[in-house]
């Protein structure tokens, strides 16, 4: 495996599919904060309170000057009814293809469930500064206070 990024490292500039079937990137954000969170899979329960705390908390991160972006590999179909579904204000953009975002950061990885092996999504979050450099990253993310804790870590960049 090669080493995946950490803090101090420039994010990936890889283009993810939008919802609308547009493109969206890392670089599209420079000039100001960005907290790019990946989780496995739309409408599961732990997926879906995560991104309606980051919908919930939107207005406190723009005041912090930090955009979001959610990430899965989930099709861009099945994030318009994820959003539609759960009135979700936080952007979602697709990481489908080989060779994507997640791979480049090392989260796409096998997985292990009921002594089944399959690819999956390793819930994280980054938060990346306004030059594109990663600040902070938190691996296998619990959802419970996880978007207070990145509120904190992002108003104190």
């Amino acid at each position: 495996m090669t080493d995946t990024p950490a803090a101090g490292d420039p994010m990936p500039d890889i283009a993810l599919e939008t919802p609308d079937g547009g493109t969206v990137r890392p670089a599209d954000f420079k000039g100001r904060k960005l907290v790019v969170f990946f989780y496995p899979k739309d409408n599961t329960p732990g997926c879906t309170s995560e991104a309606k705390d980051f919908s919930a908390m939107r207005d406190a991160f723009a005041n912090a000057g930090t955009a979001l972006l959610g990430v899965s590999k989930d099709s861009a179909k099945k994030h318009q009814n994820f959003i539609a579904k759960h009135d979700l204000t936080v952007p979602l953009a697709t990481d489908a293809q080989d060779d994507g975002l997640s791979d480049a950061l090392g989260i796409w990885t096998e997985k292990k469930m009921y002594g089944k092996t399959f690819m999956g999504m390793v819930r994280t979050t980054y938060l990346v500064d306004e030059n594109g450099t990663i600040a902070q990253v938190w691996n296998k993310v619990k959802v419970k206070d996880h978007v207070a804790e990145v509120l904190d870590a992002a108003k104190a960049l």
